[in-house]
């Protein structure tokens, strides 16, 4: 067993044997009561979060629960994100992974976005986007958060809160059909197995088309999870999540001098011969959580997840020399790739919380340790063919066949032969371990002052084995110590009314040998709840600065970037002063620049200090209204959506030489609308337009070549049947 693991499994030890007494089982009706309520209590503790009203925070959360994400109609965790005008989206990988930005900021450009399940690390491997099938709410923690969570992005955390077994039965299925072949199952079911013991099972099925041409996706998943009372205070909890996604890489579509809309968004620029790519993902969740007395309580738990990732796809190449679009405008060089991505990830934490006095002032204290290890096996293939030579044409064949050209307002494919075999780009395998050990104390000097302060230390390694080299492995290895501070104040001006500022630092180890990516941030706001919790909301200034952030280089390899800088404010307002109407604002004013000159190697381009970051709004706004009408007597809500993302960076550095101008996607405004009927206490009908006015717009991109369009006008009705 390596030193990390014996350490922590010590520290669990000692944890579990000092905090965690034994009880009795309870054999009276009084006791089963009592042992109900505790499960209530138990259930719902959220890891490294505490026992904190929002006024007492200081910090800005934002939490999508199960209304918001039904209202919106969101299926994934993208569409649930669009919620918060705080994240915005990245280039996805070719729809095979979920990337976001908090803040201006993203984290590893070579891995996706991580989140949080239920506090556990979980989103770096290689499993396709996430489904919300299983997800009771999203939440968007703000900010740094390495004092209590550890490596994380650096301009907040994303936490999903898991659907979990009840005691009373309940179940129901939604059927849904729609536009561009859309057909998806969902099922929930939870009920007790005993007094003791209660199951749920989560599952869903979407067979899909898409207004892309030649893209369709398969999906399957499946998340039963088991509660176990073990006494009146001391609950345990398994939870699988299990999915298999065949999902077509798809690049989208392409700018030509630098402008959008040559080709309609439909146009599929791949190769349909390459088949889906395969995403898979088997994970398991263990928790103990226990209530040692009315004061203190300990968790325990640990998360073992293998994700993978394989398949063929045939993209535009980002490699100038060899880019026939540049030279005749209609014809784009491409490149065939092959991936096998690999990864195993394991989280082991332990905590205990708790309150105590010293006098009259309050310390409300959380202490405890995790080790994690995240194993990245990476298999790249790829063949792109020989720069164009002075005199060559994409219109004789060989040259064509040599850069699998393909006209764009034309598209023919299967015109040539797929490159195969082809050559090895990359092959490597490297493990990120981590042991961490936090405390915060949060005190309580009166009912109006409120000072937090933690501290994270993380003795941090890596170890990268480049499987590359015709005679032996080359083995590269690092390691660090991270200490990680937070510091912040609460003065409550009223009971409905509190004013906060915050200073955190963060960290994220970075794939490929890198030096990991800090970070450090300020804010201050206010926060509010008023009219008896009618109007709740909160306004932030914050500051991000940003170290070490990485991409890669022309060979797709790693490489740092530099240093970035962001500002900027946000204001989110949850409203029911209207009767049997609910108004949910949230909006986000972004600047996040770079700090430094530095050479964009994909685009042989020097980037001067100030550059915009990529995909960053300045301004975004998403606005949700729903409308009850019980009190005409009618089972209808009503609802409508506007999302607003104002103009961002397209790509770093420029193909067309300097002064030509940035590459810019266009700032887009989009609505949906929904209506729900509910036709008896056990089914309900409902109707959904997405994008009413049919705006054509671009979500994200890495570059003019890589860019994703956003769907256009689409409709669905769906049925939900309840028991």
């Amino acid at each position: 067993m390596p030193h990390h693991s014996k350490l922590f499994a010590f520290s669990l030890y000692s944890l579990s044997v000092t905090f965690v007494p034994s009880v009795a089982l309870a054999q009276t009706e009084a006791a089963d009561e009592a042992r109900q309520e505790t499960v209530i209590v138990t259930g719902i503790r959220q890891a490294y979060q505490g026992d904190f009203e929002s006024l007492e925070t200081p910090q800005s959360d934002f939490v999508i629960d199960a209304e918001d994400i039904a209202t919106a109609g969101a299926i994934d965790l993208t569409q649930a994100l669009d919620l918060s005008a705080s994240v915005a989206r990245q280039n996805n990988f070719g729809g095979l992974w979920n990337s976001f930005a908090l803040r201006g900021f993203v984290g590893d450009a070579n891995l996706p976005s991580n989140y949080l399940v239920n506090g556990f690390n979980a989103g770096r491997g290689f499993a396709g986007p996430r489904d919300l099938s299983g997800i009771e709410s999203v939440e968007v923690l703000k900010g740094p958060r390495a004092a209590l969570y550890g490596r994380g992005e650096p301009g907040g955390t994303i936490n999903l809160v898991t659907k979990r077994p009840k005691f009373n039965t309940t179940g129901g299925v939604n059927v849904t059909a729609g536009s561009f072949d859309f057909y998806r199952l969902d099922g929930d079911w939870t009920g007790p197995l005993s007094t003791d013991v209660a199951l749920r099972i989560v599952g869903f099925f979407e067979d899909a088309g898409s207004f892309r041409n030649h893209v369709e996706t398969n999906k399957l998943g499946l998340y039963p999870s088991i509660v176990v009372n073990i006494n009146p205070t001391t609950q345990f909890l398994y939870e699988l999540e299990h999915t298999k996604q065949e999902i077509p890489f798809d690049r989208g579509v392409v700018a030509v001098d630098n402008k959008l809309g040559a080709i309609p968004i439909e146009t599929f620029l791949g190769e349909p011969g390459n088949g889906p790519m395969d995403a898979e993902v088997t994970g398991h969740q263990f928790e103990l959580q226990s209530e040692i007395n009315e004061n203190w309580s300990s968790l325990i738990g640990a998360t073992l997840r293998s994700t993978s990732l394989e398949g063929y796809d045939t993209a535009a190449t980002l490699s100038g020399s060899r880019q026939f679009l540049f030279l005749d405008k209609e014809n784009l060089s491409r490149e065939r790739r092959f991936r096998k991505y690999d990864a195993e990830y394991s989280v082991i934490r332990g905590e205990i919380s708790g309150k105590v006095y010293s006098g009259n002032v309050l310390h409300r204290i959380m202490l405890g340790a995790d080790f994690d290890s995240f194993e990245n096996d990476q298999i790249f293939l790829r063949e792109r063919g020989r720069s164009i030579q002075l005199g060559e044409v994409a219109t004789n064949a060989a040259v064509a066949e040599r850069l699998q050209v393909i006209n764009i307002e034309n598209p023919e494919y299967g015109r040539f032969r797929l490159p195969d075999p082809l050559s090895k780009l990359s092959d490597q395998v490297e493990t990120q371990q981590s042991l961490g050990i936090f405390v915060q104390d949060q005190i309580s000097f009166n009912e109006q002052f409120d000072l937090r302060i933690g501290l994270r230390f993380d003795d941090y390694s890596n170890k990268l084995v480049d499987r590359k080299p015709p005679d032996e492995d080359t083995i590269t290895k690092q390691s660090a110590t991270q200490v990680s501070p937070q510091f912040g104040v609460v003065f409550r001006s009223s009971e409905f009314v509190s004013i906060y500022a915050a200073y955190g630092e963060n960290f994220r180890p970075l794939s490929g040998g890198l030096d990991p990516n800090t970070a450090k941030s300020m804010e201050a706001g206010v926060k509010f709840q008023l009219f008896e919790d009618k109007l709740i909301g909160g306004a932030t200034i914050f500051q991000v600065q940003q170290g070490n952030i990485s991409t890669f280089d022309q060979d797709g390899e790693p490489t740092a970037l530099g240093e970035a800088e962001s500002m900027g404010l946000e204001f989110d307002l949850n409203s029911q002063m209207i009767k049997n109407t609910e108004l949910r604002l949230s909006f986000a004013f972004v600047d996040a620049k770079t700090k430094n000159d530095f050479n964009d190697v994909d685009f042989n381009s020097e980037i001067p200090t100030g550059q915009r970051m990529l995909n960053i709004p300045k301004q975004q706004l998403s606005l949700q209204i729903v409308r009850n009408f019980d009190d005409q007597d009618l089972p209808l809500l009503v609802g409508g959506g506007l999302l607003h993302v104002g103009e961002r960076l397209g790509q770093f550095g420029d193909f067309f030489g300097p002064g030509s101008g940035d590459f810019e996607l266009p700032s887009y405004s989009i609505v949906n609308l929904f209506a729900e009927y509910e036709v008896n206490r056990a089914v309900k009908l409902r109707a959904d337009i997405k994008n009413l006015f049919d705006e054509v717009h671009y979500t994200n991109s890495y570059a003019s070549l890589w860019v994703l369009p956003g769907d256009p006008q689409s409709f669905s009705l769906s049925a939900a049947f309840s028991f």
